[in-house]
């Protein structure tokens, strides 16, 4: 089977769209499929074109414009020129505003199914947007099938239009992402070393994975942490970036707050809050077991990956109730979960966390087995496989 998959980012691009985008490619191929990737990229000139291979998956590239309906048309004549070069037998798209009006415009116009996937800020802010709105709509109305990965995206997609959408949530390599004894050398480099040899004589590690912006509860989990270590010397982990411009300036603004307030009780605190820049997904188990506690304190999302890592990973994991942590995470049970924007709520539950090992382990264990009955990699291919079937397609 020929599948173009379209997507608005895929590897090297940052952040969880991209990393899904490219688990589901490779996910096709291992099944024996054909799949051709189409991402814009500003890392090329306008209209310009580059192709490569990427373990199995062929990537095709090509320059965004400036303006958006630029960079739609190219997208458009592209994969209408590669269909006629090597038909495809269907269109699979990534994000609703740009690749799933693309997909379900394609599929229409060259008469094959397309598939509009929705990933979270597509139907949570994209579609309130009057500029993006019409695209979003146009997907929603005519792809051949719209997929989410997160039941509360169905439920506020089902609002803008009545028709099926079909729930695929996310898988997690979990012979990758699992619980490992904490890297000791991993940990000295980043100034967390266990000197001592005992959990009890080390600062406990609060750790967040991927780009932190306000979306994703910067200015919460740094007032949060603020909290903890008015009580206790913590270390706060950031396995990413902090995006550049208004929310690094938010950081930096809390991050000297912090310092000033908890300079005299621990001396070296500026040395607690890491942010290790961008750490490729083959290396980030060893970061996840450093973590005594992972926290995902989201405004809004979709079902993040970092979420289910983690929990593959065996990490007690603090989370809001949106998106699809709602379906991963049942407060009390394999995790905990905290209202939105709620820093004493959050602080309150991290401390609880990180004194109380036992209870720490029982979540952490909890959330690995809810990932391999839940969230595999079988389920989100097999989910994709079935699709297909119902569109007419011999996968």
């Amino acid at each position: 089977m020929e599948i173009a998959l379209l997507t608005e980012k895929y590897t090297p691009d940052i952040g969880g769209l991209a990393i899904s985008a490219e688990r589901l490619g490779h996910l096709l191929t291992s099944a024996g499929h054909s799949v051709r990737v189409f991402a814009p990229t500003l890392s090329l000139r306008p209209s310009e074109k580059r192709t490569i291979g990427l373990e199995g998956v062929t990537v095709n590239r090509f320059g965004a414009h400036k303006r958006v309906d630029d960079t739609l048309v190219d997208w458009f004549e592209f994969i209408a020129e590669e269909h006629k070069r090597e038909p495809f037998d269907v269109l699979h798209a990534y994000f609703l505003t740009q690749a799933g009006f693309v997909a379900a415009y394609a599929g229409k116009y060259l008469n094959i199914p397309s598939v509009a996937s929705i990933r979270g800020n597509d139907i949570e802010r994209a579609a309130f947007d009057p500029s993006r709105f019409s695209h979003v709509m146009y997907a929603l109305q005519n792809a051949s099938a719209v997929t989410t990965n997160a039941s509360e995206l169905m439920k506020k997609a089902k609002a803008f239009i009545d028709r099926e959408i079909i729930l695929i949530p996310n898988g997690v390599d979990t012979g990758h992402f699992k619980p490992m004894p904490r890297n000791e050398i991993l940990a000295e480099s980043l100034g967390l070393a266990n000197e001592r040899k005992s959990k009890e004589e080390r600062p406990p590690v609060i750790g967040f994975v991927g780009e932190l912006r306000e979306k994703k509860g910067l200015s919460t989990l740094l007032n949060a942490y603020a909290q903890v270590v008015k009580k206790k010397d913590a270390a706060l982990l950031i396995a990413g970036e902090v995006r550049a411009g208004e929310d690094k300036e938010t950081f930096n603004e809390i991050r000297d707050s912090i310092i000033r307030e908890a300079k005299p009780r621990i001396s070296n605190i500026e040395n607690r809050i890491i942010v290790t820049g961008y750490v490729p997904p083959k290396d980030l188990p060893a970061y996840y077991s450093l973590m005594d506690v992972f926290i995902h304190p989201s405004l809004r999302d979709g079902l993040p990956n970092a979420l289910l890592e983690a929990m593959a990973c065996e990490r007690p994991v603090v989370a809001t109730p949106v998106g699809g942590m709602l379906d991963a995470v049942t407060d009390c049970e394999n995790g905990r979960l905290v209202p939105v924007n709620d820093v004493t709520a959050l602080a309150t539950t991290i401390n609880e966390l990180i004194s109380d090992e036992v209870l720490a382990k029982k979540y952490g264990s909890a959330a690995r087995r809810t990932v391999l009955e839940r969230f595999t990699l079988k389920t989100e291919l097999d989910g994709n496989l079935n699709l297909y079937k119902r569109l007419g397609l011999r996968p």
